[in-house]
């Protein structure tokens, strides 16, 4: 995993180039947003529990359906499992929200993830949709603490979404 500092490091590092204007601005925009990302963080490991059971209580509301026989949330144990899965997907965005870098989504979290889905059949539209309800609950928690300049937040949930949907053509 590496972080926006290791990233722009190495991509200068390999060309055997000293840091130009570009790198010096990508760095100070990490480190301007450096102490709220790790706000935005602390929001999220300490609310992590409200906000997967909000996200999921969304997604079941509106597809009430994945909880009826038949569904791919029946049972306890699929139940469970989804949960489960839900609360990995914030986990790791807050991974990408501190490290400014979405690369450990897909080294962690999207390599081989429609394939697990698949055999498991399990349909990957409600997946899209409860990172989608993760991010609006997760941006709604970090709003309520009045951190400025959230737009960082929104970006890892993004990245899943966009790529989860791309597997999905």
């Amino acid at each position: 995993m590496q972080d926006a500092i290791t990233t722009i490091l190495n991509r200068y590092d390999l060309t055997g180039k000293y840091l130009d204007k570009i790198a010096i601005e990508e760095l100070n925009n990490y480190f301007v947003t450096g102490s709220n990302r790790i706000k935005a963080t602390e929001i999220i490991n300490c609310k992590a529990a409200k906000i997967v059971k909000e996200a999921s209580t969304r997604l079941y509301e509106e597809q009430p359906e994945l909880l009826r026989p038949g569904g791919n949330s029946y049972t306890t144990r699929r139940y469970a499992a989804c949960l489960r899965d839900i609360e990995y997907y914030l986990r790791y965005a807050s991974y990408a929200i501190v490290a400014a870098n979405t690369k450990i989504l897909q080294e962690r979290v999207l390599d081989g993830l429609r394939d697990v889905y698949n055999s498991l059949s399990v349909p990957i539209a409600p997946t899209i949709r409860s990172i989608k309800l993760l991010q609006d609950v997760t941006t709604e928690e970090i709003k309520l603490q009045n951190i400025d300049a959230i737009e960082f937040i929104i970006e890892p949930f993004q990245y899943m979404m966009s790529s989860l949907s791309e597997q999905d053509l």
